[in-house]
């Protein structure tokens, strides 16, 4: 998955200046500090490679697609946990094997509880692999029925530089389908996103979307 996330850093970093009492600012004059205030979120169990941080107003959460995320899994009650821990008004996950695949490996089921989960707190975005190509997805449901007002955008990208793979069955809600390698870029700002996908070659993507 070859994905690159800025912030809008005029949104998400604050500054603080301090005034030192009056002797330490005889001795060393004003001091200036620079502070990212923004709170982090503790990780999950180590070693189980799921976890979630802040970045900017945004709640970025990482899952385990190579584990169980059923709804009795521990990944599954910790995600549940973690977004009730961190109701953000916008939130992305993402992990390897994609829920929704118009490409060689299909849909693969092993994240449809962890999609659950997330469309019904609030997120906005997954992030995705394993098939070598870029595909974007309208807001969905865990059952890949389209929900403009509720529904989660998947973006597939296997783009990193192997050999691309072909489209073999079109998934309903796709959107864009383009088999070839390349960068997306996502600008999370306050209250949604922007996406561009830069294609090696050939024709990309791009658009801008609040969160819900």
């Amino acid at each position: 998955m070859t994905t690159r996330i800025r912030r809008d850093r005029r949104r998400t970093t604050t500054a603080a200046t301090t005034r030192r009492g009056a002797a330490t600012s005889r001795a060393r004059g004003r001091s200036r500090a620079t502070t990212n205030t923004t709170p982090q979120a503790p990780p999950g169990p180590a070693g189980l490679g799921f976890y979630s941080y802040e970045l900017g107003n945004w709640h970025i959460v990482a899952l385990n697609s190579n584990i169980a995320a059923g709804g009795n899994s521990p990944q599954a009650a910790w995600l549940r946990n973690d977004l009730r821990a961190h109701p953000a008004q916008c939130t992305l996950a993402y992990w390897h094997y994609p829920l929704f695949s118009s490409s060689t490996h299909g849909n693969i089921d092993a994240m449809r509880e962890a999609w659950r989960i997330l469309s019904d707190g609030g997120a906005d975005v997954v992030l995705a692999g394993h098939d070598h190509v870029y595909e974007r997805f309208a807001p969905q449901d865990a059952d890949g029925t389209a929900d403009p007002a509720r529904g989660i955008r998947e973006f597939v990208v296997g783009t990193g530089g192997a050999p691309p793979y072909p489209f073999v069955n079109v998934k309903a809600n796709s959107e864009v389908r383009l088999s070839a390698n390349g960068v997306l870029r996502l600008a999370l700002k306050a209250g949604g996103y922007d996406w561009t996908f830069i294609a090696t070659a050939g024709a990309g993507d791009s658009g801008s979307t609040a969160c819900h």
